[in-house]
């Protein structure tokens, strides 16, 4: 990850759990939208809009199995106030 937004703080690289099939295409992204976080194998785990307060992952942070999901919820929250 990059170390920004949701991710601040966080340990680099940190296990994530995943319970998907579908993901996004690198290519697909439009200009706007820049890849924050990915996977070992290249899949991407998070992006983040370039000029607006939108970021999004591609696993469950919730999960027990997420080692940082707690401090990435709590970063959320706060970046809520």
């Amino acid at each position: 990850h990059d170390g920004r937004g949701v991710f601040q703080g966080l340990e680099n690289p940190f296990q994530a759990i995943r319970y998907h099939s579908l993901a996004v295409q690198r290519e697909s992204l439009p200009e706007c939208l820049l890849v924050s976080a990915e996977a070992e194998d290249g899949e991407i785990m998070g992006i983040r809009h370039a000029h607006l307060a939108v970021e999004g992952v591609q696993f469950h942070p919730e999960s027990i199995g997420t080692d940082e999901g707690k401090a990435l919820v709590r970063n959320w929250v706060r970046s809520l106030a």
